[in-house]
């Protein structure tokens, strides 16, 4: 139990051991401890490093002893070298302190001088002291001097930069504090008065650009209608190269080099803007001038947007436009120039606001004006005033929609003006065949619509196919086609061809059609009227192509587009349309003619004793009339017409000579006055194969000839004089002889055909055995009929 502890300690220090290494190596190497000193804590063992040192100490403590043992000898020599130097040094202090002494006695006289130099010296720095003192007050005095003078003359920006020189240079180095708070003071009031001078003069400006901005607005407008003029001028020039082109005339080319500086005509001064711009930017207070520039400008604007009341806005559009022009040509040159004073999207917003009330005002007048003149007025005024803002770089698109929205109904309007001209000229025409007596009438009338049937210029006076009407409805549909693409140039449609096609076509159909259908079913025409109706329907058909084709060069579309098949106008059709609508009146009004002198026939002895040698009266008027009507229609219808008409006439006649058979009118005929239908027919038919050939019908190579337009009558009358009519009922025959008349007709008329009143047993004697046979064939036929029935 006693060597328990001396175990312990033993086993401790044995553990210690390396610790003890570690600790030497360390502090060997000039090492931190930290890191021994920290691991002994953790290991809880602090005395065992606390012994580990104190055993590091003992041990250089030994090493010191040792060292100093060494150098014992060395150490009491320096010593003794050290006392030494010090008796020296008590030697040499002894004499300095006697050299002080001898000094300070020489130095005594010299001494009283220096404080005499010290104090000159002293003055001299005060009177130089002042001196630049008096010298920046002097500057500073003939800097203020000179910035009263520049705001005096209204210099103002050099009175701002001497300002702006004396508060960074001068001002905090001025040495009199009363100058200085004089300046401090007055420098505010000095730009306050240059802020409200300035703003003075801007509102001046602001008033004079508001004055003279219509000015700006009317040169620039006027700029691009010269330029629209020019351009048009060229257009005409390539349309009239094209025609001559066209027609094998070889074009002459010019070259145009006339040339308009646009921007050396617009001229206005923005000087006073620049200056006022520039002098509140110098001023530091650049944000509130473009606020109230921009604020002073859109105040401007509301108040060029207000339409006047007191003129009609036909009358007061071009000064309002002309004011808005020259409004934003204004602004669009100052956001182009002066930098900072408006942005973009400023300029964006005044222009939206302006086009949304000029979007407004333009379709409420538009839905207000009722003539096609002044809607076309007011949009040639507004398309100049977008092309003019477009060449300053604004969107007009919306502009241009408005005016592509009313084109309906400037068309409508223009339709009705048109509808209204066009019914004037057919009311004051009399339908007879336009008498032309001079050369420039003749070019005025025919040559101007391409209505002449050659080239060669004829003899003078000239009568033409038509009447006074044709070229004076060409007109109008000329001025339509004008006005139509003035309305629809330079708007929203680059293309308007199609456009201008439509509304072509319902000029024709709608309007001069629908004018000519009702003459022709509502008027009282005469023969020779309807006759030129159908002859000007017909002219008419043949300038639509001259129509689209003009259509066509005014919008500078290639003519071989509009020589494609299917492209012409449906007018043409319709026109075809109504040329036979007006035959079919004419031919009515012929029939009429006819009916009265066929009616004549109720005059005819239907049971003569004896057959007439001669035709009958009335067909003797029948002739004239036919021969005045075919001479009449040679003049003035084509040969298809001419046909149309004779064809027309004749089987009226026929068919009336038939009617006349089954009219419950006439109960009986007899022989007699079949023979005289039969003289009448074959002078109709002599009158009809003369007049077909002397009027070069035959050239038609028609398959039914006039003579042929009777074939109904003529078959009834030869069937009535036949000796074997029963032959009716041979299929064969009737198709070959009779193959116009229809069974129960020819049943009808048979039963009304009688002999001749018999005279006391007189019939008896003169019947020989032919009418005998005659009389049974008919008898045949005639039973034969009711057994058909």
């Amino acid at each position: 139990m006693m060597h328990a502890p001396s175990n312990k300690r033993t086993a401790a220090e044995n553990g210690d051991g390396g610790i003890d290494v570690v600790l030497m190596r360390s502090l060997g190497n000039g090492e931190d401890l930290g890191p021994i000193v920290r691991y002994a804590f953790e290991c809880g063992k602090p005395e065992a490093l606390l012994h580990q040192l104190r055993n590091v100490v003992r041990k250089k403590e030994v090493e010191i002893e040792e060292l100093c043992k060494l150098h014992y000898d060395e150490f009491i020599l320096a010593v003794d070298e050290l006392r030494g130097v010090l008796v020296d040094a008590y030697d040499l202090k002894s004499s300095l302190s006697s050299e002080n002494l001898r000094l300070q006695e020489v130095a005594s006289a010299l001494l009283l001088k220096l404080d005499e130099l010290l104090e000159l010296y002293l003055i001299k720095k005060n009177v130089t002291e002042a001196i630049q003192t008096l010298k920046v007050c002097v500057q500073v005095s003939k800097l203020c001097l000179a910035c009263n003078m520049h705001v005096a003359n209204n210099r103002f920006y050099p009175a701002l930069k001497i300002l702006d020189l004396i508060e960074k240079d001068y001002l905090q180095n001025t040495p009199l504090k009363a100058l200085r708070k004089v300046i401090d003071k007055q420098i505010p009031a000095i730009k306050l008065h240059i802020e409200k001078k300035v703003c003075s003069e801007f509102n001046d400006w602001l008033l004079h650009i508001r004055s003279i901005a219509k000015e700006i607005g009317q040169l620039a407008i006027g700029q691009a209608a010269s330029a629209r003029q020019g351009d048009e001028e060229k257009r005409a020039h390539q349309r009239e190269a094209e025609e001559q082109s066209r027609s094998g005339v070889n074009p002459v080319y010019a070259l145009d080099c006339e040339h308009i500086d646009e921007d050396s005509v617009l001229e206005f001064d923005l000087a006073p803007l620049y200056r006022s711009h520039h002098i509140h930017t110098c001023l530091g207070i650049q944000e509130k001038f473009c606020e109230y520039y921009y604020n002073n400008r859109l105040n401007q604007l509301n108040l060029d947007l207000q339409i006047s009341s007191a003129l009609p806005f036909l009358e007061s559009h071009q000064p309002f436009f002309a004011q808005i022009a020259g409004f934003f040509i204004v602004e669009a040159q100052v956001l182009r120039t002066s930098r900072g004073l408006l942005s973009e999207s400023q300029v964006e917003s005044l222009w939206d606001s302006a086009m949304s009330k000029m979007k407004s005002v333009l379709e409420d007048q538009f839905s207000h004006t009722n003539t096609a003149n002044h809607l076309l007025l007011i949009k040639d005024f507004v398309t100049l005033f977008g092309a003019t803002l477009l060449r300053h770089g604004y969107q007009v698109t919306p502009l241009l929609e408005v005016l592509d929205n009313s084109r309906d109904k400037y068309h409508e309007l223009l339709l009705s003006e048109c509808r209204k001209q066009i019914g004037d000229i057919l009311a004051s025409d009399t339908f007879e065949q336009m008498v032309i007596k001079k050369e420039y009438e003749y070019n005025m009338n025919v040559v101007s619509f391409h209505l002449q049937s050659s080239d060669t210029v004829p003899a003078f006076p000239f009568i033409a196919p038509f009447s006074s009407s044709v070229p004076d409805a060409c007109r109008v549909v000329r001025s339509f086609i004008e006005d139509s693409v003035s309305y629809l140039s330079y708007g929203g449609h680059i293309n308007f061809y199609d456009v201008l096609k439509k509304y072509l076509d319902k000029l024709m159909i709608d309007v001069l059609n629908e004018a000519l259908l009702s003459m022709i079913h509502t008027g009282n025409l005469g023969v020779s009227q309807a006759m030129q109706i159908a002859a000007n329907i017909a002219v008419l058909e043949h300038t639509c192509d001259l129509f689209l084709w003009q259509a066509a060069q005014l919008c500078s579309v290639p003519l071989h587009l509009v020589e494609r098949p299917h492209a012409g106008l449906t007018a043409k059709a319709v026109f075809k349309a109504s040329q036979n609508a007006a035959y079919n009146a004419l031919l009515n009004v012929v029939d009429s003619k006819l009916d009265e002198y066929l009616a004549l026939m109720n005059s005819i002895n239907w049971t003569a004793d004896e057959a007439p040698e001669h035709a009958n009266d009335y067909i003797h008027e029948i002739v004239i009339y036919l021969d005045l009507l075919i001479s009449t229609a040679q003049q003035i219808l084509p040969l298809d017409a001419l046909y149309k008409v004779g064809v027309g006439a004749l089987h009226h006649i026929s068919d009336s000579i038939v009617a006349t058979f089954l009219s419950e009118s006439l109960k009986r005929f007899n022989l007699n006055a079949i023979i005289g239908i039969d003289n009448d027919l074959k002078m109709l038919e002599a009158f009809a194969d003369e007049r077909f050939q002397s009027t070069g019908l035959s050239d038609l190579k028609r398959d039914c000839i006039f003579r042929d337009c009777l074939v109904e009558s003529r078959q009834l009358v030869n069937l009535l004089l036949s000796n074997q009519p029963d032959d009716f009922v041979d299929p064969v025959i009737r198709e070959k002889d009779y193959g116009a008349l229809d069974y129960k007709k020819v049943a009808t008329i048979c039963e009304k055909l009688k002999d001749s009143p018999d005279r006391l047993f007189g019939s008896l004697s003169n019947r020989n055995a032919k009418q005998n046979s005659r009389k049974k064939s008919m008898d045949t036929l005639k039973r034969r009929l009711k057994d058909f029935s």
